[in-house]
């Protein structure tokens, strides 16, 4: 059966730790090899505290919100450890952790889930609905770990915002910085929100006075368009 978590158990300890390191569900959460019946029986085959390691891009929604129940339901305590990146869904499964603590070097990243929709125009209204919905419950789970009012974390998932550790304890995502046993680490004041949106923005702003004007619906010609050009074209693309 393939997985897309591992569990495993500190001898001397006895607690358990589970691996998320990947995407959430990259096969699929429903196969019947891959169900959410068989991540619970792995996490139900033993009791007391766990840790879980996240280092995942993010995946599957449903499976992220189940998962998230599931460790929210759990009885011992549960220490989120965010060694690489916890992007996407891996960030909601995170805000199930009694505890989340993240690597100097880590980073968080929160965003409007995405899907693919095909037929007419109501079938477009129905995804944009149910898109809609998706995100008043991501949100639950962020209101409820941060305590963040909804507009500000509706705003942050709008501009897709990458938190560095020190920034996720600020804005209540994170807890602590997780610590060298050989060198206790002191977090510092230096705290950083990338959004993609704030970045394309900025970059067009500049762009825009090096380039020449052109009539209004004229198109740019490809063969004598500047670099200039094309960086517009590109950001405009992508910043819609």
């Amino acid at each position: 059966m393939k997985k897309f978590w591992n569990w495993a158990r500190d001898e001397d300890s006895g607690v358990r730790t589970l691996y998320l390191d990947g995407t959430i569900a990259e096969e699929s959460w429903f196969d019947d090899d891959v169900t959410p019946k068989a991540f619970k029986a792995d996490l139900n085959a033993g009791e007391g505290d766990i840790v879980i390691w996240i280092n995942s891009p993010g995946g599957d929604c449903i499976a992220a919100s189940q998962i998230y129940t599931m460790l929210m339901d759990y009885k011992g305590k549960v220490t989120v450890k965010i060694d690489g990146i916890a992007a996407s869904a891996a960030s909601v499964i995170a805000m199930a952790g009694t505890e989340v603590l993240m690597a100097p070097t880590a980073l968080m990243m929160v965003h409007n889930p995405l899907t693919i929709a095909i037929g007419d125009s109501e079938e477009m209204q129905k995804a944009i609905a149910m898109l809609d919905e998706v995100k008043e419950s991501i949100i639950n789970a962020y209101e409820i770990k941060t305590g963040q009012s909804r507009a500000k974390l509706s705003h942050l998932m709008d501009a897709e915002t990458w938190l560095n550790a020190n920034k996720a304890i600020e804005l209540g995502f994170a807890d602590g910085i997780l610590e060298d046993e050989k060198k206790r680490i002191q977090p510092d004041d230096i705290t950083y929100a990338f959004s993609r949106r704030a970045v394309t923005n900025s970059l067009l702003n500049k762009v825009k006075p090096k380039i020449p004007k052109q009539n209004k619906g004229t198109p740019v010609d490809v063969a004598k368009a500047t670099p200039a050009d094309w960086l517009e074209k590109r950001l405009s693309l992508i910043s819609h």
